[in-house]
């Protein structure tokens, strides 16, 4: 306990620095103390344990939309390197989202839903993995990696693209599909929501997204060496979060122009085809992971269960 008091002293000030910058006037944090202090700075005691200076430590973190993956991947930043002295770099799966013009491609020779983004097969895994590879090469000096503009729905140009210096002894790759199982054939059959019904009634775009978790995807979660996971009640909660996400952008970026900041409608739709493999990783997960993390109804830390890995 004295460690636990000892850390949260040292890295109270710029947790709390970062939590206000992320709340709106609409949309505050609360028990922000309790968070830190109960729940993530056990979490960053459990990664620091892990480590290994001679080789980066992978570790995974999933949620489904909204449920606060870069507000929880920052502030695990931020103990680690505060408090941990340890070279930490976080980046989101989302960075690696194949281009509007990929994915248009995609979408002409495959299925049109896989021109919006998000979905298994979405991402550039090849670069990933290229990513993965080089960042725990032992020779290791520095390397840019991707950026993805959410607002613009396409990636940036690279000067703008992130900047390695120094091999981390962490990385945090966050997603809300990482460490995502595929289904059966069986459980692909029916359709699970209005977009499935109507955009999918073959289920071709389902069997791809599937097929995607089953072999690329599969490869690549296998290198992690530790999963955190958000868990939501429900699918429900997810959705009102994520309406809440896409008003706090509306308000960081109201003033910019060629913005596709979607609609109440266009976040509804855009969930449907996330719903069938978050739903799957409401049971997959739990049996998967390194560590729960419950949310409950407000958008808060519950309750943590620490588990073994693999």
């Amino acid at each position: 306990m004295l460690q636990i008091n000892d850390c949260f002293n040292r890295v109270k000030k710029d947790c709390l620095n970062f939590i206000s910058s992320q709340e709106t006037k609409k949309d505050r944090f609360k028990n922000k103390e309790k968070m830190i202090k109960s729940f993530l700075i056990p979490v960053s005691f459990w990664i620091s344990k892990k480590v290994n200076k001679k080789k980066t430590l992978m570790i995974g973190l999933a949620g489904g939309q909204g449920s606060g993956k870069t507000t929880i991947s920052t502030i695990l930043t931020l103990i680690l390197q505060n408090y941990f002295k340890l070279n930490v770099f976080k980046i989101s799966i989302d960075d690696f989202y194949k281009t509007r013009k990929d994915r248009k491609l995609l979408s002409k020779n495959k299925h049109s839903l896989l021109m919006t983004r998000g979905v298994p097969g979405t991402h550039d895994i090849n670069l990933i993995l290229k990513f993965f590879k080089k960042i725990k090469s032992k020779k290791f000096k520095n390397m840019k990696v991707p950026k993805f503009n959410k607002a613009m729905d396409d990636r940036c140009k690279k000067s703008l693209w992130y900047k390695i210096n120094s091999k981390p002894d962490v990385v945090i790759f966050e997603g809300w599909c990482v460490g995502a199982k595929a289904q059966t054939a069986n459980q692909l059959k029916k359709p699970i929501n209005s977009l499935e019904r109507i955009y999918d009634q073959d289920g071709k775009w389902r069997s791809h997204v599937n097929n995607q978790l089953k072999t690329k995807y599969n490869t690549l979660f296998r290198q992690l060496d530790g999963l955190l996971y958000l868990k939501a009640k429900n699918f429900n909660l997810l959705k009102n979060w994520r309406l809440k996400q896409e008003r706090k952008l509306w308000v960081q970026t109201k003033y910019k122009k060629n913005l596709k900041i979607m609609s109440k409608r266009n976040v509804i739709n855009f969930m449907q085809t996330y719903q069938r493999v978050t739903q799957q990783m409401f049971k997959d997960a739990v049996k998967n992971s390194s560590i729960i993390l419950n949310l409950n109804n407000n958008h808060q830390i519950q309750t943590i269960k620490f588990k073994r890995y693999r």
